[in-house]
């Protein structure tokens, strides 16, 4: 199979827990992406600049100039304050990607590749987005396995000579 053009089939669930995975073939390779617990406690308008929407220019949540700028605003805000309400009532978290490979039962790395922040069961998301971060991240768990078989690979030919 190409490696450049594979990519994992199935998505994760549309509410996930933290330990799903979903796991993709690739030549002799298996490349496993599980859900992790992103262990950053901020909330959601901690870490990101322009959470709460703005009528000022100068603010990262600066809605727009124009026509219906109150109705924007009203709507932005609304948006935020639910997406705030939920992450209040643990409805949704922040977790990490993390890709492992392994070629049949031997485990050649746990963290080949890794994205964190990222949204889980985020109130009108399907978790699509968990896929997108997976497939992003294949070529580099790719990569991470292979210097990571050669360099066993290479352990091993030493203690047999």
């Amino acid at each position: 199979m190409d490696t450049h053009t594979a990519e994992f089939a199935t998505p994760f669930d549309s509410y996930v827990c933290l330990g799903d995975s979903i796991s993709v073939d690739i030549g002799d390779y298996t490349i496993t992406a599980r859900i992790s617990h992103d262990d950053i406690a901020e909330r959601p308008d901690q870490r990101q600049d322009g959470f709460w929407p703005s009528l000022y220019p100068q603010d990262a949540g600066f809605i727009g100039a124009g026509n219906g700028w109150r109705d924007r605003f009203d709507k932005e805000q609304a948006l935020a304050q639910s997406i705030m309400d939920a992450w209040l009532n643990d409805e949704w978290y922040y977790c990490g990607i993390i890709l492992s490979a392994r070629i049949g039962e031997t485990s050649l790395t746990d963290h080949a590749a890794s994205l964190w922040g990222v949204e889980a069961n985020l109130p009108k998301s399907d978790n699509s987005y968990l896929l997108e971060v997976a497939n992003d991240l294949l070529g580099e768990a790719l990569k991470q396995a292979e210097i990571e078989r050669a360099r066993l690979c290479k352990l091993v030919c030493e203690s047999v000579a």
